[in-house]
């Protein structure tokens, strides 16, 4: 497919011009606490004409992590556009349909903004499927048309935001986002905890009054664990030797971290996986001929809220045997299943539905439905994760080409990109998909523990930091040593 050919279009989308000159350390710091503000103004804000009053589902609450979003307010949407568009365009780019050069600057911006009007577009599609499929529920069929609109209006301005994030900011705008609501739901979450289950659990009294306040702060407990793993996991990485061609005697080391990837395969794998569970929504109205087809992907049933609405929940369908549709082990009171001990209970006793269109309804027992979400996820990680690093310049001949650029060789080995692309081969490839199978593994787990911000948000917020700490790290000694940023650029 020939892209110049949607020029004429890309020329009309508004962007934000970059800095006429580089910015400092503290100005970044500056634009950073701005983009951030005015993103947790729209998370702050409720959406006009949202029935603000029905209780949240879990898979809500990990689809608000994952699109740093928040159900009924003016970014219900999210992150939601953004990270569709990218996987959308790396399918694409993967499959032969679009040829772009990313080392082609030229090339590269029309990608992007091509990018940016996929996003912008899916956005208005979501608002639009969200409102209609009764995901964010509306007061009345008479605010339909203004729940679209803000949510769509509010969807696009996060687009925006997060460009500015890239050009202005410290890291990426999708990174902090997430953090952001990933932090306010660890918060919300812990003071709940003390305030209502443990507190609670004490003022009944009786033998097991201690056992039920420990138990309470099981999901802290797991948030912690999580993010301990994670930490770990992030300085295991692998040293090849480098030596510098120019000068003898000069060398130094090429890590390979076992996160090569971090958690944006989790990211892209989750993300996809939840859309899916709210884009099939209308699915729901689906009759006749193929209702059978219709339940077979996601079948869903018509629940009443407590404010008298009503509200499509996924309960059964491929859709749902993919998705970490699983109750939370807090109190009923904080919208859980009861607790730890009900959780178990629930996942050794429960089951889904699966409509066979020539078999008829089969019943899944949910340990099973745990297992097939996990193995989908682990998959779907090892594909995000091979296309990320084929997309970003982070492949073997990549980065084979980067050292030779720069004047680094392996030592023993004759200098020539293919042959130091062969060493890399044996590191690269492998690293890349046991970390993927890592990540997702442990996203996978974390969110059965039921941790505090969710475990897969805990796990993303914890790679997140990480990668922004060596990020302030970089930006810093840059500052302090300008010949080097001469160098570099």
């Amino acid at each position: 497919m020939n892209i110049k050919s949607l020029d004429p279009v890309l020329k009309l989308i508004p962007g934000i011009k970059k800095p006429a000159t580089p910015l400092s350390f503290r100005d970044k710091l500056k634009w950073t606490a701005v983009i951030m503000c005015t993103y947790f103004i729209l998370f702050s804000t409720p959406a006009y004409g949202v029935n603000l009053a029905t209780l949240q589902q879990p898979v809500e609450q990990l689809i608000n992590v994952i699109f740093a979003a928040r159900t009924g307010t003016l970014i219900t949407v999210g992150i939601g556009p953004i990270v569709l568009s990218s996987i959308i365009l790396q399918l694409l780019q993967g499959s032969g349909v679009f040829n772009i050069d990313m080392n082609d600057p030229e090339q590269k911006g029309r990608f992007q903004a091509i990018q940016k009007l996929a996003a912008m577009t899916i956005a208005i599609i979501e608002a639009f499927i969200f409102t209609y499929t009764g995901y964010v529920p509306i007061a009345s069929p008479a605010f339909f048309g203004i729940v679209v609109l803000q949510l769509a209006i509010s969807a696009i301005i996060v687009v925006f935001l997060d460009e500015m994030m890239v050009k202005y900011g410290l890291t990426s705008g999708i990174n902090l986002f997430i953090a952001g609501g990933v932090a306010y739901s660890i918060i919300a979450g812990t003071i709940n905890i003390l305030g209502n289950e443990a507190l609670a659990a004490i003022v009944a009294g009786g033998a097991t009054a201690i056992p039920n306040a420990i138990l309470a702060f099981g999901p802290l407990f797991f948030s912690v664990l999580v993010m301990l793993v994670s930490i770990y996991a992030y300085d295991i990485m692998v040293e090849v030797p480098l030596a510098f061609s120019q000068l003898r005697g000069v060398g130094g080391r090429l890590p390979i971290p076992f996160l090569y990837v971090s958690v944006l395969p989790v990211i892209l794998a989750t993300s996809m996986i939840l859309s899916l569970t709210v884009w099939f929504g209308f699915l729901s109205g689906v009759s006749g001929g193929l209702a059978p087809l219709a339940h077979f992907i996601a079948f869903y049933q018509k629940t009443t809220t407590t404010s008298g609405g009503t509200t499509n929940n996924l309960v059964g369908g491929i859709v749902y045997l993919i998705s970490p549709n699983f109750p939370l082990p807090y109190s009923s009171s904080y919208g859980g299943i009861g607790g730890y001990g009900p959780y178990v209970s629930f996942l050794a006793t429960a089951t889904s539905t699966l409509y066979l269109p020539t078999g008829g309804f089969v019943y899944v027992p949910e340990w099973l439905h745990f297992i097939i979400y996990m193995v989908v996820l682990m998959l779907l990680c090892v594909i995000f994760g091979r296309f990320w690093i084929e997309m970003t310049g982070q492949s073997p001949k990549n980065v084979a080409e980067q050292l030779q650029g720069v004047g680094w060789q392996i030592p023993g080995f004759r200098r020539d990109p293919r042959i130091t692309e062969n060493v890399l081969n044996k590191y690269i490839p492998t690293i890349t998909i046991l970390g993927s199978l890592f990540v997702g593994f442990l996203a996978a787990v974390a969110t059965l523990t039921g941790a505090v911000g969710t475990g897969m948000g805990v796990l993303l917020t914890v790679g997140i930091m990480y990668m922004l700490f060596k990020q302030l790290e970089q930006e810093r000694a840059l500052e302090n040593m300008p010949e080097l940023n001469k160098f570099l650029s």
